[in-house]
């Protein structure tokens, strides 16, 4: 089991993208500032620019949503998710990957965090 927190310029957009395109289930939602969602052994805890975690650093460095740590999703069936990614307009930032574990591409959320989307070989 694993909880991981990204940071989101929208959480309600991301509460939608999670949860309606890729299986989470909505656990607590606290209006415009975070959210957390499951599925599976995951616990997604999305932070708007309002919470505690979207704070400047120290130095003033601000956090903010992107980069390409990430989580990974298993599916039996990739192409048909990919679809279904594609027909809600949600941004591939590459093209599908075939290796010697299976296949895989990223997907990112409506604040540009990347989730991998994985088929088992």
């Amino acid at each position: 089991m694993a909880t991981v927190r990204y940071l989101v310029s929208d959480v309600a957009a991301c509460t939608d993208f999670y949860s309606d395109a890729l299986g989470f289930t909505l656990i607590q939602a606290y209006g415009p500032n975070m959210a957390i969602l499951t599925r599976g052994d995951l616990t997604l805890w999305i932070a708007g620019p309002g919470a505690s975690a979207a704070r400047p650093m120290p130095d003033g460095a601000k956090p903010v949503p992107g980069g390409w740590s990430r989580f990974v999703i298993e599916t039996s069936d990739l192409d048909g998710l990919i679809a279904a990614l594609r027909a809600r307009g949600a941004p591939f930032r590459n093209a599908v990957v075939s290796g010697p574990g299976g296949r895989q591409i990223l997907v990112e959320d409506p604040s540009g965090n990347v989730v991998e989307l994985f088929e088992p070989g």
